[in-house]
């Protein structure tokens, strides 16, 4: 009896501890681009059916801008100009649609980069550094992303991008064809929260009267 006694508690103990080892899971590392797309509200953008947004550049007097609906789910986009209304399907691009498409792309990625950096695929990310940023002077943490030599409108370019301890988006470098010279350094400044999605409105040079901008903000 006793032996029969001391077999069964022995098993339970095992069982026990196998059913605990089973519940026990270890959590998944976050990479470093996934708490930057979550602290600009990426959770938030599987409830968007609709985003509106203009795109402007001003210098100086001059004033460049142009306007877009986006239904992500849908993949149509509309493109509002001073010339034309045009409508299209991103499924359905040919040669006619291509200057268009390559604009909206453009713009996009400057008001979304946050999330292009999960969406995209075939990019290379680099590990985390800490450097001066360029414009602030401050120290923040760096990433480079590289985008491949093949595909896409601007293949091969590469941005140096620097964040916070928070992981916003507080200035970037854009490097055409992966070049080492920059060819854009603009901040990331002006934070507003659209419906969980945060988006800098401003993106300013170091020097001169620049400024690109974001203006006429919806998303449904």
């Amino acid at each position: 009896m006793k032996k029969l006694i001391y077999i069964t508690f022995i098993g339970l103990i095992f069982i026990g501890c196998k059913q605990k080892s089973e519940t026990i899971q270890p959590q998944k590392e976050i990479s470093i681009a996934e708490k930057i797309a979550k602290a600009h509200g990426f959770e938030n953008w599987k409830h968007v059916s609709e985003i509106q947004f203009t795109f402007n550049v001003d210098k100086d007097s001059s004033h460049f801008g142009r306007s877009w609906i986006w239904k992500p789910k849908a993949n149509e986009v509309t493109s509002f100009s001073k010339k034309d209304t045009i409508n299209y399907n991103r499924s359905k691009i040919d040669s006619t649609l291509t200057k268009t498409d390559s604009g909206f792309i453009n713009d996009k990625y400057w008001l979304l980069v946050a999330f292009q950096l999960i969406w995209d695929n075939g990019t290379t990310i680099s590990k985390t550094t800490k450097e001066t940023a360029p414009i602030s002077k401050s120290k923040l943490n760096k990433i480079t992303i590289t985008y491949p030599n093949e595909g896409g409108y601007t293949p091969g370019d590469a941005y140096d991008i620097y964040y916070g301890n928070d992981f916003l988006i507080k200035e970037w470098i854009f490097r055409e064809a992966n070049q080492k010279e920059p060819s854009m350094i603009t901040t990331f400044e002006n934070y507003q929260d659209f419906n969980g999605i945060k988006i800098a409105l401003d993106h300013k040079k170091d020097e001169g009267n620049w400024n690109l901008n974001f203006t006429n903000i919806k998303i449904k």
